[in-house]
């Protein structure tokens, strides 16, 4: 079973900063892939930034220059810095993360509980 926690989130002025972090525990062989997405009022889940196990990063063309995610992986832990905040970018942040649980077995996704970020004007 895997865990993942997502502290942070909160309030914050328009043009402001706030960084998300999402860890993963448990038991599992390795994880791949780690990406945040979004979810705003009245709208559906969209992609926002993805980082693979190598490093390799890629953002949703409307965070690009502003949002930054990054890995830690001797904590099992993504980042998300978002700079530059804009109100209509209130929703909720979900982590998601794919967990090999042994090795040559499948992976499987997993989706933490969501983190309110609230931009206000």
């Amino acid at each position: 079973q895997v865990q993942l926690v997502e502290p942070g989130g909160g309030l914050v002025q328009a043009g402001g900063s706030l960084r998300l972090s999402c860890a993963a525990s448990g038991s599992f062989f390795s994880i791949n892939n780690m990406a945040w997405y979004r979810q705003a009022p009245g709208k559906r889940r969209e992609f926002v930034a993805r980082i693979t196990s190598g490093g390799r990063t890629n953002y949703a063309d409307s965070v690009k220059g502003r949002f930054t995610i990054s890995r830690d992986n001797a904590k099992n832990t993504v980042y998300l810095q978002m700079n530059s905040l804009k109100p209509e970018e209130t929703a909720v942040f979900y982590c998601n993360v794919g967990v090999v649980p042994a090795p040559r077995s499948y992976e499987y996704d997993y989706w933490g509980q969501g983190t309110q970020v609230t931009v206000s004007s």
